[in-house]
């Protein structure tokens, strides 16, 4: 399936509920069951990741299948790890092909004992659970911050509690601060010193939670208001002090000459006309919001050097190539430098008579380039464009609820 996007007739005028925070749903999920809590959680993300992890989580089945959901795998290896019984855990091929040795190594000198089914240091896994024993271990700090995430949500059921220390450069930070924060906001108490988190064995006491929206989602939305130039889009249940990295999209923006207004409902959105001359940014804390503001600036003929994206090697597809590939068909040659480094310097090259963009099963592909419908006398084709229900479910429904058309083509047209 193709959508076919094209740009409002008027100036963009919208207010739009956020879809929930998907990483600090998967959380809460992870909190709510090793707190054996009987709160339900209000505001819960409606996104396939959540999803699976809801599923698994309410299952009485052994075998768990979570598909593409790459902080699922994650989360769920390290908490099945300590629930006793014999499990499984698949996914789709991509996630066949995401490595999880790390974690998995962790885990088994913890106390854990997990095995491979098929491919060394990648899923399909067997889990023996059982209680863990916990202690001291060193992991590099530059690896995803769900590996680390995953072992600090169980570490206070280990019966040594847990000492990580973080090897290296750090990334991710703000993901990992957002645990520890929601851990606390379950009575667990940890202390980060240098590069080390120490966490006691202790116990999680249940809390009712609401979920904030997902500042990830808004990063579409200011992709928009930078392109577009007028109008006026009202983003509804952000915090002015959130616990999401991906927050930094707000002030990122401010580059491409977006205000934020915050509001008791959220933020309002305008276009300010300071916009700079070069971005250059280090996205080691924001890896997911690489993709949104390449687009943007190479639309906007911003040049950029976006530092600190080793982990967009291994999200669900090779982001780095990706978009290296498909704002090839729009025209503009990005280089990439040590797989960690984006830059485009204005270089041009003659676009395609009719750009479709590739999405490579990836949702922020989808929404990273939906945007460019604005600039694109002809508008954006999409490939797969259901691929947004990963994180975004009504991603569509709301670009038409602020004016863009969106239309279905058939794999001919």
């Amino acid at each position: 399936m193709i959508y076919h996007i094209t740009a409002p007739q008027s100036p963009v005028q919208a207010s739009i509920q956020l879809p929930a925070s998907k990483s600090i749903s998967n959380r809460i999920l992870i909190l709510n069951a090793l707190a054996y809590s009987p709160y339900e959680i209000a505001n819960l993300s409606e996104s396939d990741d959540t999803f699976v992890m809801t599923r698994a989580l309410e299952s009485n089945d052994c075998n768990f299948d979570i598909g593409a959901a790459g902080t699922s795998m994650r989360f769920l290896t390290a908490y099945l790890s300590k629930i006793v019984g014999e499990w499984t855990i698949t996914g789709s091929e991509r996630m066949k092909n995401r490595p999880i040795k790390l974690l998995v190594d962790a885990l088994n000198s913890l106390g854990a004992r997990i095995e491979y089914m098929e491919k060394e240091g990648y899923p399909p896994l067997r889990i023996y659970g059982s209680a863990l024993k916990g202690g001291e271990i060193s992991l590099s700090g530059g690896v995803s911050s769900q590996y680390i995430s995953a072992l600090l949500m169980i570490a206070p059921y280990m019966e040594n509690g847990l000492t990580l220390h973080l090897e290296g450069n750090i990334i991710s930070i703000p993901y990992i601060h957002l645990t520890l924060s929601l851990m606390k906001q379950f009575s667990v108490n940890a202390v980060w010193k240098g590069q080390t988190i120490t966490i006691p064995a202790q116990e999680y006491k249940p809390v009712p939670f609401t979920v904030e929206a997902d500042w990830s989602a808004a990063s579409y939305w200011y992709s928009v208001m930078a392109l577009c130039k007028n109008g006026e889009v009202n983003l509804k249940g952000l915090f002015k002090d959130s616990l999401q990295g991906d927050s930094a999209c707000a002030k990122i923006s401010r580059e491409l000459g977006v205000g934020t207004q915050f509001t008791p409902e959220g933020v309002s959105l305008k276009h300010k006309d300071n916009i700079g001359r070069k971005l250059v940014y280090n996205f080691i804390d924001q890896p997911d919001l690489a993709q949104t503001f390449a687009v943007a600036c190479a639309l906007m003929n911003i040049p950029f050097r976006f530092t600190g994206l080793q982990t967009l090697k291994i999200k669900e597809t090779d982001r780095i190539e990706a978009l290296k590939a498909e704002l090839k068909k729009l025209g503009y040659l990005i280089t990439d430098i040590n797989n960690s480094i984006l830059e485009w310097n204005g270089e041009r090259c003659e676009p395609e008579a009719v750009p479709v963009i590739q999405t490579y099963e990836d949702h922020r592909m989808a929404m990273a380039f939906a945007p460019a419908a604005l600039l694109l006398q002809d508008g954006i084709r999409i490939e797969h464009p259901e691929v947004v229900s990963k994180s975004y479910p009504r991603f569509w429904d709301d670009l038409l609820s602020a004016g863009f058309a969106v239309e279905k083509l058939t794999i001919d047209n």
